[in-house]
This record gives C-alpha cells, sequence and structure tokens, in this order.
C-alpha cells in the first residue's frame, strides 16, 4: 500500500475535525472522497501531506511515517503532489516558468532540462501554446491545468487533489476532470475531494463518504452510489444527485 491511515485524528481545541480514520490507498488507485462541507474530507487530505498536522495516529506515505518526527517533510513532499481549489500560481511568472520552478529550485534540475520537461507537461494538459503567457491571462480552468502540470514537474507518487473545479464557472469543469481521467488511465496514485458525483463514479476505483469527521461508508462507486442502508449516505446523495 502507497498510503496507510490508522487510527488519524484532528483537533482544533475542542472540535474534532476528524475522529479516528483508518484507510489505505493501493498504487494507481483512484480514490474519491466526498462527503457533505464540513465533514473533514479536505482536512483529512491536508494532512497526507502535513499542511495541517495530525493530533494522533498514523500516516505512512511511501515508506514514510508521517509520525516519526525524523521523517523530511519537504522529501515527502517532492513524491505527495497536491492541486489545491485556487491556483496558487505565481502572478509575475510565465505558464512556463510557474512548472519549471520547482524542478530548478528543489531538484536542481538544468533549466534546459527543466524547459523540456515543462513544455511536455504542458503539452499533457492541452496548454504548450500558453507556455509565455502570464497567468492572468488565463482562464480559471487553464489556470488549474498549469497547477496540475506544476505538480507533477516533481514526478509524485501520489497525487492529492482538493476540490479541483469548485472554484471553477460550470462550462470550465470538464477540460480539469478531462486531465484527471487521463492521470487515472496513466496509472497515478490519486486521492481526490471531489463535489462532482458523476466523475467520481466514473473515475474512482474506490469512493470514501466521509461525515462529521468519520468514514461512513467506502467501497467500490457501484457499492456506494447503489448503497441504500446507510440513512446519511442515501440522504446526501438524494440531495447531490437531485
Amino acid at each position: 500500500m502507497i498510503i496507510q491511515v490508522s487510527n488519524l485524528t484532528k483537533n482544533y481545541g475542542d472540535l474534532k475535525v476528524l475522529k479516528g480514520i483508518t484507510t489505505q490507498v493501493a498504487e494507481k488507485e483512484v480514490v474519491c472522497v466526498i462527503g457533505p462541507s464540513g465533514s473533514g474530507k479536505s482536512t483529512f487530505l491536508r494532512c497526507l501531506n502535513q499542511l495541517e498536522e495530525m493530533s494522533s495516529g498514523k500516516i505512512v506515505i511511501n515508506g514514510h511515517d508521517l509520525s516519526d518526527p525524523k521523517t523530511d517533510m519537504n522529501k515527502v513532499r517532492e513524491e505527495v503532489g497536491m492541486v489545491f481549489q485556487r491556483f496558487n500560481l505565481f502572478p509575475h511568472k510565465t505558464v512556463l516558468e510557474n512548472v519549471m520552478l520547482a524542478p530548478v529550485k528543489v531538484k536542481k534540475m538544468s533549466q534546459e532540462e527543466a524547459r523540456k520537461q515543462g513544455l511536455a507537461l504542458l503539452q499533457k494538459v492541452g496548454l504548450q501554446d500558453k507556455a509565455d503567457v502570464y497567468p492572468e491571462r488565463l482562464s480559471g480552468g487553464q489556470m488549474q491545468r498549469v497547477a496540475i502540470a506544476r505538480a507533477l514537474a516533481m514526478n509524485p507518487k501520489v497525487m492529492l487533489f482538493d476540490e479541483p473545479t469548485s472554484a471553477l464557472d460550470p462550462e470550465l469543469v470538464g477540460e480539469v476532470l478531462a486531465v484527471i481521467k487521463n492521470l487515472a488511465k496513466e496509472g497515478m496514485t490519486m486521492v481526490i475531494v471531489t463535489h462532482e458525483m458523476n466523475f467520481a463514479k466514473e473515475v474512482g476505483d474506490r469512493i470514501i463518504f466521509m461525515d462529521q469527521g468519520i468514514i461512513m461508508a467506502e467501497g467500490h462507486p457501484s457499492e456506494v452510489f447503489g448503497n441504500t442502508v446507510n440513512d446519511r449516505l442515501r440522504s446526501f446523495l438524494g440531495k447531490v444527485l437531485a
């Protein structure tokens, strides 16, 4: 298993946001995390690369124990790419410079090699013609595709997506989901927090339904979306699929 999570908790003072999450993700598996707002989905995802420090429990990613103080989190983050709701591109750098930055700074890749890789990644996300453009000239969907290319530039073992389409206009959602679908076909291990139920059904090998800081249901999309036993899940799906 490339990700193993055992009894993960996260508290903010007296507020218990995650209440003992245990799950695992296999290599090349795509796991979609669904659930109502405030259920702990994004906090769970952010704990996986320690953008949020866990209160207790254990997370092991690609052999790195995140609860071990000796673990080098910068090394772990090189192996775990993350794409946020907001694109977080550097406005004063071109699209290509945004994609080249981390490999040059962190991996000490040569400018020439980083440029070659960057152009290949922009081609992968359908934006090779925007290499020399600044982010302000891009649509939200294009910016998110650049953010995906930037995360891929570190050649990660795992990709984490935190509601990658929630900040986009509806007509721009499809172009971002298409890029993520292609990554799934290529065998990228991914954990995706999403509100896009049809996408989760189509691309997910497994669905995790979270509510009130716990995993309420977990399984193959057909099991989760066809679940008539769990009242909370049935109520949630009734609202979002209506």
